[in-house]
């Protein structure tokens, strides 16, 4: 059995967390969208055979990476058994393995596998997000409980925003997700709206959220320039097909990262084909 990588938190204990932590907590313990509700904690019951002795996580999962990211990595992520089981995005199933391969492969990540919460996996420079934190049944959220996450990915936004400089969105779905949550928190987005595809570029500049705009100039910082990368989901069906391949998740990490600053940094042994 593995520990989550939090308990339930008491109202005094957020307010003693930096405001990152606090998020992460708060978005732990939501119960927003029954149907995400109920299908979680079956899962959890249930459980797979092969994690029979599993204490599954069956809340909604956080992100994961450093408060100071540079780089933000977003995408559908809590599978049943996987973020769901573990308590940690992209961890414990295939599409993980798969991302933090390539992201220990260009020098984000410390190690190439994620397989429970206290694994001692560490981000440099990145963190990992989804915009919907509940593993939906068929993993397809609703445009509603899509909606009703929303805020949580805005405010994760503006959090990082004093340094966030480049983000890698993963697949349609996250890239019609991100867009209206940076928008709502201070970005400007072109119009038209970009369309997905992999290998898309683009930068959406400076501007100020609204509570910014409502305290006037000087109130605070608005966010700096971010550019988005689009890429292919890093979902089986993706992967097993060729449709994506660990060299061209690879070439889009390792874009953004420079676009994002993040030094190169080379892992010692040869990359995956």
């Amino acid at each position: 059995m593995i520990t989550p990588p939090f308990d339930a938190v008491s109202p005094g204990q957020v307010h003693a967390m930096d405001p990152l932590a606090e998020l992460d907590a708060r978005i732990a313990g939501c119960t927003a969208c029954p149907r995400l509700v109920a299908w979680r904690e079956e899962v959890g019951r249930v459980k797979r055979a092969a994690f029979k002795d599993w204490t599954y996580w069956s809340r909604p999962v956080p992100g994961f990476g450093p408060a100071d990211a540079s780089l933000l990595v977003v995408g559908l992520a809590p599978a049943a058994h996987g973020g769901n089981r573990t308590g940690r995005m992209f961890t414990g199933d295939r599409s993980g393995d798969v991302l933090y391969g390539a992201l220990h492969e260009v020098g984000l990540a410390s190690g190439p596998l994620a397989v429970s919460a206290d694994d001692g996996l560490t981000l440099r420079g990145v963190r990992v997000t989804s915009p919907v934190h509940c593993a939906p049944p068929e993993n397809k959220p609703t445009p509603g409980e899509r909606d009703a996450c929303r805020p949580w990915l805005v405010r994760e936004l503006e959090l990082l925003a004093p340094h966030l400089r480049a983000v890698v969105v993963l697949g349609a779905f996250g890239w019609q997700a991100a867009l209206p949550a940076f928008a709502e928190a201070g970005w400007v987005l072109p119009r038209p709206r970009p369309r997905f595809a992999h290998g898309a570029r683009v930068t959406l500049e400076r501007g100020s959220p609204p509570a910014v705009r409502a305290a006037g100039p000087g109130a605070a910082t608005a966010p700096g320039t971010v550019t988005l990368y689009g890429c292919f989901h890093v979902s089986q069906r993706n992967t097993f097909t060729g449709r994506l391949t660990p060299a061209m998740l690879r070439d889009v990490l390792r874009a953004a990262a420079g676009e994002a600053g993040i030094p190169p940094y080379a892992p010692r042994h040869r990359p995956l084909p």
